[in-house]
């Protein structure tokens, strides 16, 4: 009789794909790595990125639960509540979520941001940091958040305009980075022009503003298109 060998393997090297294509959140090479980066040279952007959406969120006083998309390791999902909000975090990666159980106290839950597992208005609202530019319908997942926050929808992510972007473009042509190889980089109109065809109908107000600038810049935040990183918040007034 013949043994077969099986695998069990979280994700087998074969199995890497999410959308029809691979995507570097369920390859465990770099998963691994990922709360090291944020404590390293990336130190510096995350504190700016955090005052940006505190500032934004905020000024909502109505939201005190929220349920961040793309959490990840939960990087940003642990620091919800220095703020005062109650957060839960969901993403689709099982790499990201082995890491998040033993870093994070709240509730996490893995599935899609195309078919969120949520009854309506469960959370005052929902987040997304820096995992937005992985969405192939973006619209969808708009709806789907729309459909689940109550309030309204916080976005994080990095900025179309910016010299880094080209840097990474450069980057991978020699194979060097395979972070942002199927990310969707937007500037807030190009992202604000996707919210109004999401949200056709409601009545909501759009505020952001910009960050990740040089070091050596005057400034570290403004209310131009042009940084590293912009944050973004769509209040929902019909509720």
């Amino acid at each position: 009789m013949e043994i077969r060998k099986k695998s069990f393997e979280l994700i087998p090297q074969n199995q890497q794909n999410w959308q029809n294509r691979p995507e570097w959140f369920f390859n465990r090479e770099h998963t691994d790595t990922y709360e090291q980066w944020y404590e390293g040279r990336y130190k510096r952007a995350e504190v700016w990125q955090k005052k940006v959406m505190e500032q934004l969120v905020s000024k909502d006083t109505r939201v005190k639960t929220l349920l961040e998309f793309g959490c990840g390791t939960t990087r940003f999902t642990r620091w919800w509540k220095e703020i005062g909000i109650e957060a839960t975090g969901g993403d689709i990666s099982p790499l990201m979520l082995s890491q998040a159980i033993h870093l994070f106290d709240g509730d996490l839950v893995m599935a899609d941001s195309h078919y969120m597992p949520f009854k309506d208005h469960t959370f005052d609202s929902l987040a997304f940091i820096t995992t937005f530019e992985y969405y192939k319908d973006p619209v969808k997942v708009i709806r789907e958040a729309a459909r689940v926050a109550r309030y309204g929808i916080a976005m994080g992510m990095m900025n179309r305009h910016s010299t880094k972007v080209v840097r990474r473009r450069v980057q991978q042509l020699f194979g060097k980075n395979p972070f942002y190889i199927t990310a969707t980089f937007y500037t807030p109109q190009m992202l604000i022009k996707i919210i109004h065809q999401a949200l056709e109908g409601r009545e909501y107000s759009v505020e952001w503003s910009c960050t990740g600038l040089p070091k050596w810049f005057p400034v570290q935040q403004w209310s131009l298109p042009y940084g590293d990183f912009f944050g973004l918040y769509v209040r929902f007034n019909d509720v």
